[in-house]
């Protein structure tokens, strides 16, 4: 298989009925990637970036978490939440009995906004085709939106991460779980028991799911 994945090829693996295997997904977000790291749309953003962050995880997996944008330590690693917040989402999933290569991570934002500021609507909506291609090629059992511009996004809604916090929405047909970004625990370290019951509601939902394999999970 080449670098160079023919459109038609991406296109076919990313069809709502198509099944890629994890070797055809893992090629498919190459592909994708690569597109994104030769972007300029955002004439804020691309010329002060560091590295672009894509995502990052299992190429097939059951759940997909999206953040915001990548920080400091992201752009320049290349990889999303390998930061403080990301230590402390680390610690989440491996409390759900999870590591980093069972599950997928990304952002809403493949560039890191100066300052760590908020994505510009401009922004987003440069970026957001980049995620739903990913998505579309993960197919992920369960989307976890960490924060509210994940949820904003995905989910076409203004309402308060109060109102959206802990319940299940839908992208695409997708389950969607809205929760509190990691940074936001790291100011507020009192919510960190409503996110860990947001998990295990997640993990609930996946319980009660059947894999691809047709085998309960």
């Amino acid at each position: 298989m080449s670098d160079a994945l023919p459109p038609q090829w991406l296109e076919a693996i990313s069809s709502p009925y198509a099944t890629p295997s994890p070797e055809e997904a893992a090629w498919a977000l190459t592909a994708i990637d690569q597109v994104v790291r030769s972007c300029t749309a955002c004439s804020g953003l691309a010329p002060k970036r560091t590295r672009t962050v894509f995502g990052i995880g299992n190429p097939t997996p059951r759940i997909c978490f999206v953040g915001e944008a990548p920080g400091y330590n992201e752009d320049r690693q290349g990889e999303p939440f390998v930061g403080d917040a990301g230590q402390l989402l680390d610690r989440i999933i491996r409390a759900m009995g999870l590591s980093r290569k069972d599950v997928y991570i990304c952002n809403i934002l493949k560039c890191r906004p100066p300052d760590n500021r908020r994505p510009l609507p401009d922004e987003v909506q440069n970026c957001r085709p980049f995620l739903e291609q990913q998505l579309d090629v993960l197919k992920p059992e369960i989307i976890c939106c960490l924060g509210g511009t994940a949820a904003h996004t995905l989910l076409g809604t203004t309402e308060s991460m109060r109102a959206l916090r802990g319940r299940f929405f839908a992208y695409r047909d997708i389950p969607v779980m809205v929760t509190y970004h990691p940074a936001f625990l790291l100011r507020t370290p009192e919510k960190k028991r409503e996110v860990w019951q947001d998990m295990q509601k997640l993990l609930a939902f996946l319980e009660q799911t059947v894999s691809p394999g047709g085998e309960p999970a």
